[in-house]
């Protein structure tokens, strides 16, 4: 029987192999590969391209996700411990800043930080429509960065903080010193995602306007599309996205794996 058993599964993944491969081997034989060199990967607008999106779209893209993702880091630390409070205020202010961020959609609230609140309130926010875009990332990600936040907090062993307060540390200090440590030590691996994530929301920030040399990378390909009425802008930019996310995909599935043994 354990055999037998063996042996279908070894003719089921057999089976698995040569349907996967005769899929490759005719995508192979049928894609007219002319057509997608000259519409996809035409190395005279990929030079005309260069090096423009790289200092301007990619350096962009990754300033802006490290501003947003730093300021949102920042505002979610005081969310969590808002959230945590024993003070009703508090937690109500909180949890709707919280709630209405992640029900928002990204778009959406860099639209409204962008033109509704100028208008609405007679403000300029610094650095024009793109500093109203990243505050808008901002908010958004602080929301979902106070929920993992607050989850990696309330998953430090309660003796912890009962040890630190027997050793005479005020509450602020056993929560600075001793539990966000740790619970930031938990949730590194979910961070490193929103921060993928906050990679590929920066795409949003058109909506905002720019200029020649605030385009994040999709503005950028875009424009590079319209230009010369070819995708291959398009191709790039999503190559030098893969190019910073998938090393950190990968570290955190290092770090994940690393936990694991730990635990």
């Amino acid at each position: 029987m354990a055999l037998r058993k063996r042996t279908r599964s070894r003719l089921y993944q057999g089976t698995v192999y040569v349907v996967l491969g005769g899929l490759l081997l005719w995508m192979l034989i049928v894609t007219d590969w002319s057509a997608v060199q000259k519409q996809f990967a035409n190395p005279e607008i990929a030079m005309k391209m260069l090096p423009g999106i790289i200092t301007i779209g990619l350096k962009n893209t990754i300033v802006f996700t490290v501003v947003s993702f730093l300021g949102g880091l920042l505002l979610g630390i005081v969310l969590a411990l808002m959230k945590l409070s024993s003070v009703g205020p508090f937690r109500w202010i909180a949890t709707v800043w919280i709630e209405l961020f992640r029900g928002l959609p990204a778009l959406m609230t860099i639209f409204a930080f962008a033109f509704m609140l100028p208008i609405a309130l007679k403000v300029q926010f610094p650095g024009g429509s793109v500093g109203a875009g990243l505050l808008g990332l901002i908010c958004v990600s602080s929301a979902y960065m106070a929920e993992t936040i607050r989850a990696g907090i309330q998953a430090v062993p309660k003796g912890q903080t009962e040890a630190s307060r027997s050793l005479g540390m005020s509450p602020m200090k056993t929560m600075f010193w001793v539990v966000l440590p740790q619970g930031f030590r938990i949730i590194i691996p979910p961070m490193t995602n929103e921060f993928v994530l906050l990679l590929k929301d920066t795409s949003l920030m058109f909506i905002a306007g720019s200029t020649l040399y605030t385009k994040e990378l999709t503005t950028f390909a875009r424009d590079g599309i319209s230009q010369f009425a070819n995708s291959t802008p398009f191709v790039m930019a999503a190559l030098l996205y893969l190019v910073v996310t998938i090393p950190l995909t990968r570290y955190v599935a290092w770090l994940e794996r690393r936990m694991a043994r730990q635990r």
